[in-house]
């Protein structure tokens, strides 16, 4: 197969196929006019282009369908939140500097923690993620969810940063840097946590949380989402200039390997990865009184790894030629 017929058959080729129910929050619809609100109100710095293409994206679906089973709206506010602001943001700073977005970042901690208690004067990214805490103090939102849910979302962020030491030389990573960045920048390690606030987990020990057996089932969560994030945009990215932390690319570089061969490589290795998920969740250590409420949660985060996939395949226009949105940040560094 030459390179021309493997871009006409991409989207006849195999995909990642999950064996978790799909669910999505009943109060979807609600959730996308507050998105539609944030995009109009504090997205004024990207251009009226932009900010139309990401209407189409309903980027707050993927809070909708990775937490299905929060109770509330208002328990939604603060995951849709950081997925919509997180990942406009990371496309409008496309090509910033690596000094830039950890600066960024910094201040987005500051104001998601409290030690920078002040409002931002203008909309926008920080003002958006000034709301979140805003949002987050309105409901029963446990401290210590919410401070791991804070440093899961400035590890993201952080991630976000190293990446574009490789976007802005337009130079491809090693797989095990690419793996280790790839865990920080799918976005999931923030859901793996907030997730707590679903069902009765929260009444799980913190313990529980820094098992290495959880971590690693929540690592797994991040890297296949990852994957399968890659495997979905690849048509954009295989044209794009910068696009370089993408598995299929990587793969190629790595083994020295035609495009084709490098799709089904990662898809074996997402697959390799879903196994793992499995044999870990029938394997799990004892966790007394907790086991069946642990079992449920890694079960749960399944259903997350599935619906967010399911936002991936129902979007048409975020991952097509003209559909994704370019950085927009002209500024220093």
């Amino acid at each position: 197969m030459t390179d021309e017929q493997f871009y006409a058959n991409l989207l006849q080729l195999p995909r990642p196929r999950y064996p978790f129910a799909d669910y999505i929050h009943p109060d979807f619809q609600q959730l996308r006019q507050k998105y539609y609100e944030w995009i109009d109100t504090e997205y004024i710095i990207h251009s009226k282009d932009a900010r139309e293409k990401h209407k189409k994206h309903y980027l707050c679906d993927i809070a909708a369908r990775g937490c299905p089973f929060l109770k509330s709206i208002d328990e939604l506010l603060p995951l849709a939140n950081y997925t919509a602001n997180g990942a406009m943001m990371d496309d409008y700073f496309d090509r910033c500097s690596r000094d830039k977005m950890q600066h960024i970042t910094n201040s987005i901690h500051a104001l998601l923690t409290g030690d920078d208690p002040r409002e931002p004067a203008e909309n926008g990214v920080l003002h958006l993620f000034w709301e979140l805490r805003q949002d987050a103090l309105k409901f029963d939102f446990p401290e210590h969810i919410y401070k791991r849910f804070v440093n899961s979302i400035r590890a993201t962020f952080k991630g976000f940063a190293e990446e574009r030491v490789y976007y802005r030389t337009n130079s491809i990573a090693p797989l095990p840097v690419y793996l280790l960045n790839r865990e920080a920048t799918s976005g999931v390690l923030p859901y793996c946590d907030y997730l707590l606030l679903q069902k009765e987990y929260r009444q799980l020990p913190d313990e529980i949380f820094d098992h290495p057996h959880i971590k690693r089932v929540q690592t797994i969560c991040c890297l296949m989402i990852g994957i399968h994030n890659d495997i979905i945009s690849l048509p954009k990215e295989l044209h794009r200039e910068g696009d370089t932390m993408n598995i299929v690319k990587v793969l190629q570089q790595e083994d020295q390997i035609p495009v084709q061969e490098a799709y089904i490589k990662a898809l074996e290795l997402h697959d390799n990865y879903l196994k793992e998920f499995l044999l870990l969740q029938d394997h799990l250590p004892p966790f007394d009184q907790w086991q069946n409420m642990v079992y449920d949660y890694v079960q749960d985060l399944g259903v997350m790894v599935s619906g967010v996939y399911a936002w991936h395949t129902h979007d048409t226009s975020r991952y097509v030629n003209g559909g994704y949105v370019e950085g927009e940040y002209v500024g220093e560094g």
